[in-house]
């Protein structure tokens, strides 16, 4: 007979346990199945070269990436098996924290599953990018400063409280830039935590925060700024605050977020401004809040090559609001459902749409693209390295010496897949726009190469006479990769030898193009 006091599992915590098994069990299977996307890949050759800082971001995803590979290039297996876990796992920090901050469960549950079912988070997460990093240094600092704010005002826990949230600050903004403003935000609530406890250790101890910037700053210094001048100004060419700016950056936030979680996000954005100063608690969550939106949405406006998700770091205060006031203020109940539903709808579409190729065959329309469907990056790399190592082989046996050969990409995309597809190959980058690869690899290097394989895409038509001038183009192999029976990218690799050498190599026969399924049955 059970007992009459048995507690049970809330249905809320129930759901969020069984979406989280089914969002594990769906990121394994896409962790065993896909490459690395174009930026994923970038990330990734970070772990060849570490550095405190690179041109696109500071240098914390580098090591996160070298730790996944252990000292060298990640598998894009063994990099989405990591991704997998943090990115189900994440929704379970927002219920810890809001429990943290005094949240009821059920209502740290229900933000718990909104934020799995926003689309940045259900599918953002899993890939091996700096938001990952990002998204839980923040949540974390928000966690461990509740707990400092909630120490008593005597003794040392409250300052070690404090300058561990500052640390995690400042190593969140080693992940990405944007990290800066937790970290000032944390300064705001440490100054005014300060004037109430009438002590300075709030704000000495927030300071540490500055520690895990020390050498990124310095290399910063070293190198006469490349990170800024390559964020603010190199890629900044045509900036300025425009319609078309603006109409990305808030049409974004509706496939980034879906648009019903938006109407959430904008109602508790509200109560969270106007119950900012009820406790030290709604102050945490109002400055960080409030303090990083403003100039993260003046970027936005302004740049072209801005993202919409840049947004989602202060965002994550409100789910963690709107579990603490829904004791005294809820939402509607349909307006939440409809949320969650609609969320999960469009994050269980994308991975519908990647993980199975007959959708794309039967569902694309007749204008689809696949040159602008960014998902089509996950496949074909692996069958393009693969041709171009073969080249590689029948250049030297043609030869009947081992040929000095780089292989050499017309963007940082093709060089990026390249070096983490092929990590033992020599990669160059023929780029007008500086990349890392320039550092790296120098233009010097490769064009002394004894041979260059030359790859490409259809995204990228390139003649590469024009990219080696003063080598000869011994011949090209085309690979097309397949997707639910459409052509979704043909690689073009083209082998170019001195034009000394070419005089005294006979090459092998053309062996015509190569058809690749990838992505599932096709």
């Amino acid at each position: 007979m059970a007992l009459k006091n048995e507690k049970r599992t809330d249905p809320i915590v129930a759901l969020l346990l069984l979406l989280t098994a089914i969002m594990l069990v769906v990121r394994m299977i896409a962790a065993k199945t896909i490459g690395f996307g174009d930026s994923e890949a970038l990330y990734a050759t970070y772990a060849l070269h570490p550095q405190p800082a690179y041109l696109d971001h500071p240098g914390l995803v580098g090591l996160f990436a070298s730790s996944l590979g252990g000292g060298t290039i990640p598998s894009p297996q063994a990099a989405h098996v990591a991704t997998a876990a943090l990115a189900t796992m994440f929704p379970w920090l927002v219920v810890i924290v809001a429990r943290q901050m005094g949240a009821a469960t059920r209502a740290a549950a229900a933000a718990g599953l909104i934020v799995a079912a926003t689309p940045e988070i259900g599918v953002g997460l899993f890939a091996m990018t700096p938001d990952l990093l990002l998204a839980y240094g923040w949540l974390a600092c928000l966690g461990v400063t509740a707990m400092a704010l909630e120490t008593k005002p005597d003794g040392p826990r409250a300052p070690a409280l404090f300058g561990i949230a500052g640390v995690i600050a400042g190593a969140a903004a080693t992940a990405k830039i944007t990290g800066v403003f937790l970290l000032a935000a944390l300064g705001v609530v440490a100054v005014a935590e300060a004037r109430k406890r009438k002590n300075i250790w709030p704000v000495a101890a927030a300071l540490s925060g500055l520690v895990p910037l020390v050498p990124v700053v310095r290399f910063e210094v070293a190198e006469h700024f490349p990170m800024l001048r390559h964020r603010l100004m190199d890629t900044q060419h045509g900036a300025g605050f425009s319609l078309r700016n603006i109409g990305a950056l808030v049409g974004g936030q509706f496939v980034y977020v879906s648009p019903v979680i938006l109407v959430v996000v904008v109602l508790v954005a509200r109560d969270l401004i106007k119950r900012r100063n009820d406790d030290a608690m709604s102050k945490l969550l109002f400055w960080t809040f409030a303090l990083p939106l403003p100039p993260l949405v003046v970027l936005c406006a302004w740049s072209r090559v801005a993202e919409p998700h840049w947004l989602a770091p202060p965002l994550l205060a409100l789910p963690i609001h709107a579990a603490r006031r829904a004791s005294e203020w809820t939402l509607p109940r349909r307006l939440l459902d409809a949320a969650a539903v609609t969320g999960l709808l469009l994050v269980f579409a994308v991975h519908a749409w990647i993980l199975q190729p007959s959708i794309v065959r039967t569902l694309a329309p007749a204008s689809y693209d696949p040159r602008v469907d960014i998902t089509n990056e996950l496949f074909g790399w692996p069958q393009a390295v693969h041709t171009t190592q073969e080249l590689m082989e029948e250049a030297d046996a043609a030869a009947g010496v081992h040929l000095d050969t780089w292989v050499v990409g017309p963007s940082w995309m093709v060089c990026a897949q390249l070096a983490a597809n092929a990590p033992l190959a020599k990669i160059g980058c023929a780029t007008d726009a500086r990349s890392d690869f320039d550092d790296w690899a120098p233009r010097a290097r490769w064009e002394h190469a004894d041979a260059i394989i030359f790859v490409t895409d259809d995204r990228m038509p390139m003649d590469p006479a024009k990219i080696a001038p003063n080598f000869f183009v011994e011949r090209t192999e085309r690979v097309s990769v397949l997707r639910g029976g459409r052509i979704m990218r043909t690689f073009r690799l083209s082998l170019l030898q001195k034009r000394i050498l070419a005089r005294h190599v006979v090459a092998p026969p053309h062996r015509g193009g190569r058809l690749c399924t990838t992505g599932g049955a096709g």
